[in-house]
């Protein structure tokens, strides 16, 4: 199952600029999803990191993954109206800079779901070479609290 842009909008609350999915490529809900984030130099961060030479930080690498997870567990049915909170980061290496033109291809498996709390392991890939590897965790929660 693909998802647009529009379709990712009904499913995370995120707007620009934080929005860093373009797209869904591959879903199965509640388990896994794989996006599609494609790095511009209108992206509003490249005007201060790095002037000269800019690189796509690493936090906004994480957080598109973890949006990249959440739009896994959120497209669950019992999951819907939810919000994934990011709880924290077990596990990160960066192994290549993302720069302008870059198309960043994102995978996160869910690995274990306890109640509202789980983590997922999640790889980000440019032109199939590894740019991040991290194992993410998350919480589940009404959207009300």
């Amino acid at each position: 199952m693909e998802l647009s842009a529009e379709e990712i909008r009904k499913i995370l609350p995120h707007r620009y600029p934080m929005l860093l999915v373009d797209r869904i490529t591959e879903l199965v809900p509640g388990q896994m999803a794989k996006g599609r984030k494609c790095v511009s130099m209108n992206e509003p961060f490249f005007q201060g990191h790095f002037p000269g030479k800019p690189v796509m930080p690493g936090v906004l690498i994480l957080e598109a993954l973890a949006q990249t997870g959440a739009v896994a567990l959120l497209s669950k049915e019992e999951n819907k109206g939810k919000l994934a909170l990011f709880g924290g980061v077990k596990s990160c290496r960066f192994r290549k800079q993302v720069v302008p033109g870059d198309v960043l291809e994102m995978t996160c498996e869910i690995k274990d779901l306890r109640g509202p709390v789980g983590s997922g392991i999640c790889e980000a890939r440019v032109d199939g070479t590894l740019a991040c590897r991290a194992e993410i965790l998350f919480a589940l929660t009404d959207r009300k609290n």
